[in-house]
């Protein structure tokens, strides 16, 4: 028999789909150049996009079309992508480490944090940038504060458990004052800038805000994808990963660093956008199964294409724009139910 990959043979599967995955996201990615109030022909959408690759093609467009393709539409795009990844992947990576498919990236607070770092800088009339900067400190604040109490817990064992429960607490805590800084906001000014934030959108997205997110973003989506075969390993178990000469410990940490990085600068960025990570892993492990190695580079390529086309929807379902954090959680919610009905099931 030969040494090379037979048929059905699941690298081939799984290289397949990836490959569709990509190629599906990338048609996505130039209809969305041509979604919107302002109408752009796709030839000249090609053409345009094609001008900043290639020099010396013709020039025959209206300033106009470049100015939304370049200035409005692809930082939109962009950043839809990186949001989409960023919380898909660390909703995965989370699921995994927890074993738990019911987890999602705010289980250790990181949502609420931001959140309520966001409203205090509001509160607080200080610029976008700084609105984003508050809200990724003090998302990683909130999860600093989780893991603390997860590792104090954790030398007397059921480490897991009580990090989830410490999350779910400091969430709530975070989530009481950001109403606490609406209850004391200018309702005229600052009460409906909060409000907007929180429901979470790419409407106000700059290319600033898309270069400042790509680093971070990045950074914590390659620590989880070279950690991803050690997430098969926890999935078995803490006892058997540690026969496997797997350090619990610090792996866990290391996932948690890496996912709360990308989820709280997507979050910095976007608003509060939910169950984002819930659906996409979910879909993803139903399409690729659960091995980690595929899995996450699934998530990825499922996250960017579900947060555009959802952005999509959001911008041209109605004559005003609908916060993409309603139409998430309006689409993730009957997901959320089929998750409850088959929680029954063995977790694999």
């Amino acid at each position: 028999m030969s040494g090379g990959a037979g048929v059905g043979d699941p690298r081939i599967s799984a290289r397949l789909g990836l490959g569709l995955m990509a190629a599906g996201l990338a048609g996505c990615v130039l209809a969305s150049f041509l979604i919107g109030r302002y109408p752009v022909p796709p030839g000249t959408a090609v053409a345009i996009l094609l001008s900043k690759l290639v020099a010396g093609l013709p020039h025959d467009w209206m300033p106009q079309m470049e100015t939304v393709l370049l200035k409005i539409r692809l930082p939109r795009i962009v950043a839809a992508l990186e949001v989409g990844a960023a919380l898909a992947a660390s909703g995965a990576a989370y699921q995994g480490m927890f074993r738990n498919p019911m987890v999602s990236p705010d289980i250790l607070g990181v949502t609420a944090g931001a959140g309520f770092g966001a409203a205090l800088a509001i509160l607080l009339s200080m610029n976008a940038l700084a609105v984003q900067a508050a809200a990724f400190v003090f998302g990683l604040v909130a999860v600093a504060a989780t893991s603390l109490i997860g590792l104090w817990r954790g030398r007397r064992g059921e480490a897991t458990l009580v990090m989830i429960l410490a999350g779910v607490i400091v969430g709530t805590v975070f989530t009481s004052f950001i109403s606490l800084v609406k209850f004391t906001a200018d309702p005229n000014n600052a009460l409906p800038a909060i409000t907007f934030w929180l429901m979470g959108g790419l409407a106000s997205v700059k290319p600033s805000d898309v270069y400042g997110a790509a680093l971070p973003i990045a950074a914590g989506l390659a620590g989880l994808l070279l950690l991803r075969w050690k997430l098969n390993v926890l999935s078995f178990g803490d006892e058997e990963a540690m026969t496997m000469g797997v350090h619990v410990g610090r792996v866990r940490l290391l996932v948690i660093g890496c996912a709360t990085l990308a989820t709280a600068s997507a979050v910095a960025i976007s608003g509060v956008i939910g169950l984002v990570g819930l659906v996409v892993p979910y879909l993803g492990r139903l399409l690729v199964g659960p091995d980690h190695r595929v899995l996450l580079p699934a998530c990825i390529l499922l996250g960017a294409l579900y947060l555009l086309v959802v952005d999509d929807l959001a911008r041209s379902l109605l004559a005003a724009e609908v916060p993409l954090g309603i139409l998430t959680s309006l689409i993730g919610a009957p997901v959320f139910l089929v998750l409850l009905l088959k929680s029954r099931r063995a977790w694999a």
